[in-house]
């Protein structure tokens, strides 16, 4: 720890999201869990294009983690679907919205026809900088941890790297967050108050807010309040005031 203390600031400049609440969403209206999904996918429009206005220039959202292959095949098949269809639904409105993606998270066990239109979309958007949304699809902040740690390791055999070099600063150039700021502020739908394994390594001085809208709720509106009570907030970073 550094002793960093900062206790005034503005909103908070990257977002992360935990979308969780679309199961229970459905069930209320007496509707499959497929049903909550898709209506989160829209969602995630509404809270992109809020951004701008509320100074968040990064904005991750938690699509699929490493362990929702417990799921059901069906629930699984319907996600992997529900996804290339936004993609596919989406991009032309990311593109002139100025909207940059990115993935991350392990492509390895996708699809390959979805990990084309990821890196397709990728490639469509590069040159925005209006907001910068990173999707998290097939993620888990153990597994990004333990991804780069070999990558790392490998580069130390190669003979590029010395143990000596392995610091902080090194094994987060090895992560899939690598060219992004760490979120300032993690937000959490649906009154659960855990953080699932996401960002793990990214998140160590994030303000998290657990909020019990469920996720297909979650408005523009109740996004733009929490990012607002972020500047009420004292960050000292393991600092003291004064």
């Amino acid at each position: 720890m550094d002793g960093h203390l900062e206790t005034d600031q503005d909103g908070p400049r990257h977002v992360a999201i935990i979308m969780d609440g679309n199961g229970r969403w459905a069930q209320q209206r007496g509707r499959p869990r497929l049903f909550g999904h898709q209506a989160g996918a829209k969602r995630v429009r509404d809270i992109v294009e809020a951004c701008p206005e509320n100074g968040v220039k990064y904005l991750t959202i938690f699509a699929f983690s490493t362990e929702n292959w417990k799921r059901t095949q069906t629930e699984v098949a319907g996600l992997m679907k529900l996804f290339r269809m936004y993609i596919q639904r989406e991009a032309r409105a990311l593109l002139q919205a100025g909207v940059r993606v990115r993935f991350i998270g392990d492509r390895v066990k996708l699809e390959p026809k979805l990990v084309t239109l990821m890196d397709e979309l990728e490639l469509l958007t590069s040159n925005n900088d209006e907001c910068h949304l990173t999707i998290a699809l097939n993620y888990g902040g153990r597994d990004e941890v333990t991804r780069a740690a070999q990558r790392l390791a490998y580069e130390v055999e190669q003979g590029n790297l010395t143990h000596k070099d392995v610091d902080a600063e090194t094994l987060s150039r090895f992560l899939d967050t690598r060219v992004l700021p760490d979120p300032d502020l993690v937000i959490r739908t649906s009154g659960e108050a855990r953080i699932s394994n996401f960002l793990l390594w990214q998140s160590a001085y994030s303000e998290y807010e657990f909020v019990d809208t469920l996720w297909p709720d979650f408005t523009a509106e109740e996004f733009g309040k929490v990012v607002r009570n972020y500047a009420n907030r004292e960050r000292r970073y393991g600092g003291i005031k004064g």
